[in-house]
């Protein structure tokens, strides 16, 4: 897997002080994408664990609040195959922060039945996430006065919750 970036004062990907990781590689292709460049499987630098190691590094102060995962596309497949072993450490070193991804995959029709997103990883990588803000990005649906999330259509989901009930839960955007 390759990366973009790295945000280790990110305030824009989720609530309070976040590191965010922006992944390479995407296969959605929205118009009006801010991140085009990442869409590249090859953009940006190889992740490795010496960056592994930089990321947990930067989860330690108590003021950052958790992990945004986005990009590209975290749940390509691709990407899964790396990110639930960065996943799996921070909820074993750092429980009490929180996991959020995007992704323009919808959570009940291609993360949670079978689908080209689907793989070997994406039940233990939803496990471990607490938000997704699913579904791509719709220039025509842009609309700046949502919080976090870019078009009217992409929904901020409570991971854990939905999964119990069966059914997508929302998250309370009053609680953030």
């Amino acid at each position: 897997m390759y990366y973009g970036e790295i945000k280790k004062t990110d305030i824009a990907n989720g609530p309070g002080v976040r590191v965010s990781l922006f992944v390479s590689g995407c296969t959605h292709a929205c118009r009006g994408c801010f991140n085009e460049q990442t869409w590249d499987f090859k953009f940006g630098h190889p992740y490795t664990e010496e960056v592994e190691d930089e990321i947990m590094d930067a989860l330690r102060p108590k003021y950052i609040r958790g992990l945004t995962l986005l990009g590209g596309e975290p749940m390509e497949p691709k990407n899964q195959r790396s990110l639930v072993k960065l996943l799996e450490r921070v909820r074993r070193e750092y429980p009490q922060k929180s996991i959020w991804c995007y992704t323009g995959y919808l959570f009940d029709r291609d993360l949670l039945k079978e689908s080209r997103a689907r793989c070997e990883y994406t039940d233990e990588m939803l496990s471990l996430i607490d938000v997704i803000v699913d579904g791509e990005f719709e220039l025509d649906r842009k609309d700046i006065t949502l919080l976090f999330r870019g078009s009217s259509n992409q929904r901020l989901i409570d991971v854990k919750q939905s999964l119990v009930a069966g059914e997508i839960v929302l998250v309370d955007e009053s609680a953030l």
